[in-house]
């Protein structure tokens, strides 16, 4: 009874801080010291319990070393003009009767290079919605074809925090993963291609389609060399190169673009890459600021206190009951069905992708068959069903960074169909099996 009632006055906590709009990790240490005052009353010392706590948070230092990587990344690809190049040329590519789908398969590409569905949205999603506004479009069909894409690459590239994170918890090999994520993503994918292929010929009819090139141009040189930093990123991954290598090998490649292409100056480029790139421009600002070091801190945050928390589930049998439950449901669906139902519970609670993925991740373990398979299951469920709940920050944020209203969440064909897909997959394999 103590375990549940410990677990419910978090959840409480956590509901408190979407309600009040405060940072979650208030509720975060507002858990730990919970959970530390449940282990002291199971009897564990306040020494024994520190230690819980440093080895769960130990578990995690190399995706904390990662995220400062992907910090300093993303700052100096907008400052080197990577990004204004790569939406440049891929927004050239959009005409009215393909807009809807040309956004979703942009709006992948864009998240496959960054890694971020938060970077994505507030570059290519706010540059789609931009045209699609020109053109007339639903707010909700742009909102739903921006966050589809968006989670398509913060599902699977090999830059992407989430999926570095499911590979660190699981200790699997994240190229390993992406190659199974590939082939689980396939009939999803095309299927929101064609059925954002046929909204888009029903829906969009014309339009002024913006000039962003002069828009860009008015900050940056856009030359094709700063190409560089992708194509480094995209190549060293392709070769399997080590992800953390791969990262210093696009921020030194960028650095020179940076002083040289740019014009920025080296003591201004250790600003950027600390805090993030800061345009001058207004309009420039709205679609590119951001990245840097500083913007890894709250989820750095959020996955360290959250890891934390493991050492101490661990010792102290606090989710036991909780593991009980999820492993019976398991037992009379399937353990993809169990994990999925977890994630959507955990999403509900967590209201962001980071703790929801490590909550699913510490609730589901006596689920796992295989290490590939069940970072697969943590892939298909927590990743891409954090941003369908409607108060998550997982999903607010990309949408708000385009304009589109929440109810912009059900045309996320994508991430819908990517775990019913699933689901019906595990269903007829359990049937097969059992035959």
């Amino acid at each position: 009874m103590l375990s549940w009632l410990t677990l419910g006055a978090f959840c409480a906590g956590l509901l408190v801080c979407l309600l009040l709009d405060a940072p979650i990790l208030y509720a975060l240490c507002f858990g730990l010291a919970l959970f530390l005052l449940y282990g002291r009353k199971r009897g564990f010392s306040w020494r024994e319990l520190g230690k819980m706590t440093l080895d769960g948070a130990l578990t995690v230092k190399n995706i904390l070393i990662t995220f400062v990587l992907i910090g300093v990344l993303t700052a100096l690809w907008r400052a080197a003009g990577t990004i204004p190049v790569i939406v440049c040329y891929a927004s050239a590519l959009i005409r009215p009767p393909v807009y809807l789908v040309m956004t979703f398969l942009l709006n992948c590409a864009v998240s496959v290079l960054t890694g971020t569905s938060f970077g994505t949205g507030a570059t290519m999603g706010v540059i789609c919605a931009t045209m699609g506004v020109a053109m007339g479009v639903d707010l909700r069909l742009i909102g739903g074809a921006v966050l589809s894409g968006a989670y398509f690459g913060d599902r699977s590239s090999p830059v992407s925090t989430s999926a570095l994170l499911v590979a660190e918890l699981t200790k699997t090999s994240i190229f390993d993963n992406i190659r199974a994520m590939v082939k689980t993503a396939l009939v999803p994918f095309l299927a929101s291609c064609a059925i954002f292929g046929v909204l888009g010929a029903l829906n969009v009819r014309g339009g002024a389609v913006p000039d962003l090139r002069a828009v860009f141009a008015r900050g940056f040189a856009l030359h094709p060399a700063a190409l560089l930093p992708a194509l480094v990123i995209l190549l060293l991954s392709a070769l399997r190169v080590n992800v953390k290598l791969a990262m210093l090998s696009s921020i030194v490649t960028a650095i020179p673009l940076c002083v040289v292409l740019q014009r920025i100056a080296p003591a201004e480029l250790l600003r950027i890459a600390l805090t993030g790139y800061r345009a001058a421009d207004a309009e420039l600002a709205a679609m590119l600021n951001g990245g840097g070091i500083t913007s890894m801190l709250r989820v750095g945050g959020i996955v360290c206190i959250s890891a934390s928390y493991s050492g101490i589930f661990q010792k102290t049998g606090l989710l036991d009951g909780a593991k009980r439950a999820i492993e019976s449901l398991a037992a009379r669906t399937t353990p993809y069905c169990a994990m999925l139902c977890t994630s959507i519970v955990g999403g509900m609670v967590a209201c962001n992708q980071s703790l929801d993925t490590i909550l699913t991740h510490q609730l589901c373990l006596g689920l796992k068959q295989d290490d590939g398979g069940y970072a697969l299951d943590l892939e298909d469920t927590a990743v891409v069903v954090a941003p369908l709940i409607p108060w998550s920050i997982a999903g607010g944020v990309p949408l708000s960074a385009v304009g589109a209203p929440t109810s912009a969440i059900l045309f996320t064909f994508y991430l819908w169909l990517l775990p019913l897909w699933r689901l019906g997959l595990s269903f007829l394999h359990k049937k097969k099996s059992s035959a």
